[in-house]
């Protein structure tokens, strides 16, 4: 098992095109909820106690071999808003192409043949995961950690907040979510006695009918 990889996937430079998308952000400060570090902090911390959550356990359970259609279906039924759908397969299939090619594996063949369109990038995180020989755990912290790192480094460019400040932020998260992790860790450990409707299903209400506001904005800098 290498830590290195869970390094090399959690890093924003490896080309999943996490970039181009800001969680969010980018909507809660066109409606003014997030202008300063604490806005930027409150707004990290609430996507990941729903969001990430949500996320974490789908990774969690896909790291540790469970059925990744069965999986993506069930991240289908967890994600109500159509925009946000869209973005999650947008983003899983990025992330799937880069991982076919960094860790090639039959499991992530089968996955890009039943869903051509893109998979749900939770799903498609815990089986890269799964591929890079790291464990359900590690899986559910990349999850959990993607759920609040890119938001704050969209901030970074949408507000021009001090990124010292963005990323004391992160650290500041760093024991909610190692929580978050590990209550996605265990569920996911549920999975097989009890089915994926044990996995999480955080709502995040206000992120969903962003969501859809963001996707109908003409001009945007994020894509979602």
């Amino acid at each position: 098992m290498s830590r290195t990889a869970l390094l090399l996937l959690a890093d924003g430079r490896f080309p999943a095109g996490g970039h181009a998308h800001s969680g969010g952000m980018e909507a809660a400060v066109a409606a003014g909820s997030v202008h300063d570090t604490a806005g930027l902090e409150a707004f990290c911390r609430g996507r990941l106690h729903t969001a990430g959550l949500t996320a974490a356990g789908l990774a969690a359970a896909a790291a540790a071999g469970h059925d990744p259609l069965a999986l993506d279906d069930a991240a289908d039924v967890r994600t109500p808003a159509p925009a946000l759908r869209h973005t999650a397969r947008r983003l899983g299939r990025q992330l799937l192409r880069a991982a076919r090619a960094t860790w090639p594996s039959p499991e992530l063949d089968h996955l890009a043949h039943h869903r051509p369109q893109g998979a749900h990038q939770p799903v498609v995180l815990g089986v890269t995961a799964r591929a890079a020989g790291l464990t359900p755990l590690d899986a559910a912290r990349a999850a959990a950690y993607e759920s609040f790192g890119g938001p704050a480094t969209a901030a970074v460019r949408l507000l021009g907040l001090d990124p010292f400040e963005a990323t004391a932020v992160l650290a500041r998260l760093a024991a909610d979510c190692d929580t978050v992790a590990a209550a996605a860790a265990h569920a996911a450990g549920r999975v097989a006695a009890e089915g994926v409707t044990v996995l999480p299903a955080a709502s995040a209400p206000l992120l969903d009918i962003t969501g859809e506001r963001h996707a109908a904005r003409p001009v945007r800098l994020f894509a979602s």
